[in-house]
């Protein structure tokens, strides 16, 4: 199973069934259902997809939905310990990148993931300059292979 990183944005954009974001989100979790891919992702993740910046926050009632999706056996969840810390540190101070950005980062980097999924624009700009080999950064999508394999 290939494992990739999903930010928090993903995650809320799939839960939420987010007009503009399902529909490249739904192929990902359904690859993953079927064992194609596996999703990596920061312990952050866990409180930040409860209420992300503006956004309003999801429900108490959502709480189960949210725990049991997280139990999934292909999400594989990476504390932010503090190598993690230190890698995010240093993609603020040199890369420019915001604070929990550089953590879903700084946790791709070290997960040695090949893709890292998110919505964030600014973050798509860094696809190809970080890691070696180098990490794609981009909307959740599916390669090629795994399109034809499920019939998409």
């Amino acid at each position: 199973m290939d494992p990739r990183y999903w930010d928090s944005d993903c995650f809320v954009g799939y839960l939420n069934k987010e007009a503009d974001k399902i529909e490249y989100c739904r192929p990902v979790i359904r690859a993953c259902e079927q064992g194609k891919l596996t999703l990596v992702t920061s312990s952050l993740t866990l409180t930040e997809v409860i209420k992300l910046q503006s956004r309003t926050a999801i429900t108490p009632e959502k709480a189960a939905r949210i725990s049991i999706f997280f139990e999934s056996s292909y999400i594989k969840v990476r504390q932010l310990d503090r190598r993690t810390a230190e890698r995010a540190r240093d993609l603020i101070w040199f890369e420019n990148v915001d604070v929990k950005d550089a953590v879903h980062l700084a946790t791709a980097l070290i997960s040695e993931v090949a893709q890292l999924d998110t919505f964030d624009g600014g973050l798509h700009q860094k696809s190809g300059e970080l890691g070696s080999p180098p990490l794609r950064i981009a909307r959740p999508d599916l390669p090629e292979q795994l399109e034809m394999a499920e019939g998409v």
